[in-house]
């Protein structure tokens, strides 16, 4: 199969690949007059009554709005908001196929923060949750960070569903090559959306969120190098990771960062890595290659070099680490909760959840398949649950 021309013979025959449909027949007069004027008008007057009922007249309690600037669109970099639009079209029709969600793809023409907030707040009585995509860092940070107060759940999906998926894979690799979570070392290499995210739930996980079980140590890689406290380029967001990161302050390049490591965690640009820089690690060390479409390493190549697993973020290889396996689930949790936001003890809940559904877990089967039956179901118990729990959801 030709990827690229049946992608765009796919796309070029169906016009893009979601459409609305109504929930409701519009065959008669009565029809008309209940769905429309002027029977909608009693609709109107509840919810003016008592705002919270919009979550029960209207379509608000299932949908997720999925909102890009175009400014980080896969490994395309910033193309803008026409050309992000097939991509948030397929999000939308994930959540629809996969979690029965109602979500509709928003791409702005603004890259100012500020513009960006506002209209998300503008817009958010329609919809029960905001996906935000594809938001180049450390914009997104400061974006996401605005939005936690309007009362529904907004999520970065770059950060967040590729940190509970990553998550979930080293749950079960360190099971695989008989290691604890406490006494992994880590590095990561890309200091983006993906790789702060990443960095953070790793250093707050849980196995059962009674037992605190974070790894031993991260080291965070960006193109310059090692972050380290003290580095006097960091923007505010690295300045910030690196606070919690490489407590020996060791500088120098990823290779010198990858010395008797047990764990590398790509998330930045393909071919960066080297068989030469995966022999200077641990005994079998897992590899997460997840850069697209050209992972750091390619899967075969980090073997020979000793890799006990390989993970990249490719469909066509194993072990594949993509959040389409977390974000349907989360917002279905989440939307099921009632839950006003997602916080950091619903994704290790979902991270759990994931791992467990691989009952046993082997070195090309780390992660089960988006396909796999129950998934969504599993894991978006455990959000709903986790959100009720920790008192996330709306009075």
């Amino acid at each position: 199969m030709n990827l690229k021309e049946e992608a765009l013979r796919l796309h070029r025959a169906s016009k893009g690949k979601i459409s609305t449909a109504s929930k409701v027949k519009i065959e008669t007069k009565e029809d008309l007059s209940l769905a429309y004027t002027p029977g909608v008008a009693e609709v109107c007057k509840e919810i003016y009554a008592d705002r919270n009922k919009v979550f029960e007249y209207t379509i608000k309690s299932n949908s997720v709005a999925v909102i890009s600037d175009g400014s980080a669109v896969l490994g395309l970099g910033n193309i803008g908001a026409e050309a992000a639009l097939p991509v948030m079209e397929g999000k939308c029709a994930i959540f629809k196929r996969f979690a029965g969600i109602d979500a509709f793809p928003i791409c702005l023409t603004t890259q100012k923060s500020d513009e960006i907030i506002q209209i998300v707040k503008n817009i958010a009585p329609v919809f029960g949750g905001i996906n935000l995509e594809d938001i180049s860092a450390p914009r997104c940070f400061e974006i996401e960070s605005a939005l936690q107060n309007i009362g529904i759940p907004v999520f970065h999906d770059d950060q967040h569903g590729s940190a509970i998926v990553v998550l979930a894979a080293l749950i079960n690799s360190a099971k695989v090559v008989n290691k604890k979570p406490q006494d992994l070392k880590i590095v990561i290499s890309g200091a983006g959306a993906a790789g702060t995210a990443v960095t953070k739930l790793l250093l707050c996980f849980s196995i059962d969120r009674k037992i605190c079980t974070p790894v031993k140590e991260i080291i965070l890689c960006d193109s310059k190098g090692i972050i380290y406290d003290g580095r006097h380029d960091l923007d505010y967001s690295k300045k910030e990771i690196s606070k919690i990161t490489n407590p020996s302050k060791r500088a120098g390049t990823l290779k010198d960062a990858l010395k008797n490591a047990d764990v590398f965690i790509g998330l930045s640009k393909g071919n960066l890595l080297t068989k030469d820089m995966i022999k200077l690690m641990s005994q079998k060390p897992i590899i997460f290659a997840m850069a697209n479409p050209i992972p750091e390493i390619m899967p075969d190549e980090a073997k020979e070099a000793g890799a006990a697993i390989v993970g990249t973020g490719r469909s066509d290889f194993p072990n594949q680490i993509n959040n389409s396996l977390a974000f349907p689930a989360v917002f279905r949790g989440a939307l099921d909760a009632k839950a006003k936001s997602i916080n950091n003890e619903m994704k290790i809940a979902a991270a759990n959840a994931l791992a467990a559904c691989v009952k046993n877990p082997a070195k090309d089967n780390i992660l089960p398949s988006m396909f796999e039956q129950g998934l969504v179901k599993k894991v978006s118990e455990a959000v709903k649950k986790t959100a009720i729990e920790t008192n996330a959801i709306r009075k």
